[in-house]
């Protein structure tokens, strides 16, 4: 019986942690450097990021179904 996976691999999950964090980073720089609200962008996009990242989880601790050839 194989562990539960998510539908990410593995190398995407990693991608999408740098991304939420480079994007988290870079929000208050950008807020502190630029006048306008432009970092909100940046706030919006690691939202996103992270909300991939907790379904991707939610999805790796449910259990695998198990096939029995039971239709």
């Amino acid at each position: 019986m194989r562990p539960a996976s998510g539908f990410l691999t593995v190398r995407q999950r990693r991608w999408a942690w740098l991304g939420f964090i480079l994007a988290a980073l870079q929000a208050p720089v950008s807020a502190y450097l630029l006048p306008d609200g432009s970092w909100l962008f940046s706030v919006c996009v690691a939202l996103m990021v992270a909300t991939v990242i907790i379904a991707d989880d939610a999805a790796r601790r449910r259990p695998a179904q198990a096939d029995h050839g039971v239709e």
